[in-house]
């Protein structure tokens, strides 16, 4: 059984529509203590950080996570719900993270731009496959996902799946051991980003 986090930020909507199109049955899980019943969970998340992380505190869904997390069953974080993975963000100041993977979460230097692009990061842009993961079963390298995000995560080589080139390169897909972070949205990235949803059905 697959549990999406609700913790108040974002649409979880798409992400459970994404699943039934494959069939899969997921369930939408409010309830902090239910978390453990689950086989894998996903983080979904739109919004600030800061918000985010009050939210998951204030529902009790920080600690059920971390727990989670420490069993070694699949955790996905999609967009807001990877850069939540990551110790720390620069977003409205500095919060705190879950800390399940090493690293920050950062704003868009435009300084390092060189050509006029918009911030937030925003439509079709490629996947550069680092290395293997479950995840990318069956993706080929340089393939368009769909992003939308105005910071991104910094973090160890030894973490990133894959690159994505926007003004200069950042990481996209990270993963530790069973926890996996995936910027872009594969709920929004047509009959790809379905693929992907069912490779973590089959972690």
């Amino acid at each position: 059984m697959i549990g999406i986090v609700d913790y108040n930020m974002g649409n979880l909507r798409s992400v459970y529509n994404a699943f039934e199109k494959i069939g899969k049955r997921v369930d939408i899980v409010k309830d902090a203590g239910k978390l453990k019943e689950y086989d894998k969970i996903i983080l979904p998340g739109v919004g600030a950080f800061k918000d985010a992380m009050e939210s998951l505190e204030k529902t009790g869904m920080k600690e059920a996570v971390l727990e989670f997390s420490r069993t070694n069953r699949p955790l996905l974080g999609i967009c807001l719900g990877m850069q939540l993975l990551f110790d720390k963000s620069y977003e409205f100041g500095e919060s705190e993270g879950l800390g399940l993977i090493q690293g920050e979460v950062v704003e868009f230097d435009k300084s390092k731009f060189k050509s006029r692009l918009k911030v937030p990061h925003m439509g079709w842009n490629e996947i550069f496959i680092e290395k293997k993961s479950p995840l990318l079963n069956g993706i080929q390298n340089e393939t368009y996902l769909y992003f939308v995000h105005s910071f991104h995560a910094t973090c160890s080589d030894k973490f990133i799946v894959a690159k994505t080139l926007y003004g200069y390169e950042f990481p996209s897909i990270v993963q530790k051991g069973n926890v996996f972070g995936f910027q872009p949205h594969p709920e929004k990235s047509h009959d790809e980003g379905l693929k992907i949803l069912k490779n973590f059905m089959e972690i």
